[in-house]
């Protein structure tokens, strides 16, 4: 462990998948961390080792508020914002606390990173791309996005959030970094959260029928949670400019939603059998990050074979399942498989 002076970090959305890895990152690195959520899609189980930890202080908030006066008062020197819900199921269940949660959720945070003087990372997505028509997708691609659709309050939320944080860097008013996250799986994923890795992985111990929408032949780039937390350290901690504009973070290695089934299959012996339904409305046909400036930028690049990081994830959600009512709800033959960043 790297031990700093004493370095106080916000991270908004701790409680969640990412936020949770993110907090522990942080930790081992020597900060001292303010985790903030409202527990909306984040659980308080995602941190429970930390409890007992005098440098983590866990404080109720919504983002979609402007901070409470003591936290503004806090001179933190980096802000992470990763609040908001990243899985149609859960951004959809209220769409315009969604949209709010993109636009004046980054907004408070901004004015926090103005006042304190703090370096701010914005968790931006890969679904700003929307079904792109360049692939694989690099960061100069405007997107394809339908501004209407069910997964609008989403995509333009984060698009407008980008905008608001390219805004204050041109202003000099907060130093920004911008991270578009492709999809990530591992531990602490919800079993819930309509992620694909999630739903076979929960339908296969279960030994459900797996839902697979559409052919099956659309393609997902998938990076293990401790790969992404990787990036988005660097990322926040890469040099002294103002702006260096967004940066993807994903796995470049693309695989179609057959391909993973067939695996999650071969590593549970699971006998569930495989059922289509039609494609969501608006879901990606092809998605995969080109990550050339992460590797020029950050020296940045996935570690973990998607064989490793399966097997960690199945084992995590054996034992979650093990654990019984506090896993939450298992997904089961209904459960939506759209997938996201």
């Amino acid at each position: 462990m790297r031990h700093r002076e004493s370095t106080l970090v916000l991270v908004a959305g701790a409680a969640g998948f990412l936020g949770s890895h993110l907090c522990d990152r942080l930790l081992a690195e020597g900060y001292e961390v303010i985790g903030l959520d409202h527990f909306g899609t984040g659980r308080r189980r995602n941190l429970r080792h930390l409890e007992r930890e005098p440098r983590f202080d866990l404080v109720t908030h919504d983002v979609v508020q402007p901070l409470p006066a003591r936290l503004r008062r806090q001179r933190v020197s980096r802000i992470y914002n990763l609040a908001c819900p990243a899985s149609p199921p859960h951004y959809q269940a209220d769409p315009e606390h969604t949209l709010l949660t993109s636009v004046l959720g980054t907004r408070h945070l901004l004015l926090a990173a103005e006042e304190s003087g703090a370096r701010l990372l914005q968790a931006s997505t890969s679904e700003i791309y929307g079904d792109p028509e360049m692939h694989p997708q690099q960061e100069s691609y405007w997107g394809h996005v339908n501004p209407t659709g069910p997964r609008a309050c989403y995509d333009e939320g984060k698009r407008a959030a980008e905008t608001l944080c390219a805004d204050y860097a041109r202003a000099g008013r907060a130093a920004v970094r911008v991270a578009r996250i492709f999809n990530t799986y591992g531990p602490r994923m919800r079993a819930d959260d309509g992620r694909v890795v999630s739903n076979v992985i929960c339908q296969a111990l279960a030994g459900d029928d797996i839902t697979v929408y559409g052919d099956g032949s659309q393609t997902r780039s998938f990076c293990y949670v401790d790969d992404l937390i990787d990036g988005l350290y660097r990322l926040m901690e890469h040099g002294e400019a103002r702006d260096i504009g967004a940066v993807n973070l994903g796995n470049p290695v693309e695989l179609t939603v057959s391909d993973l089934v067939r695996r999650v299959l071969g590593l549970t012996g699971s006998p569930s059998a495989v059922v289509t339904r039609p494609l969501p409305i608006d879901d990606p046909r092809r998605r995969r990050p080109d990550i050339t400036r992460a590797g020029e930028l950050l020296g940045w690049a996935p570690r973990v074979p998607l064989e490793q990081g399966l097997r960690a994830t199945v084992m995590w959600f054996s034992d979650e399942a093990e654990d019984g009512p506090r896993a939450g709800r298992r997904p089961g033959r209904d459960a939506t498989a759209a997938v996201v960043a």
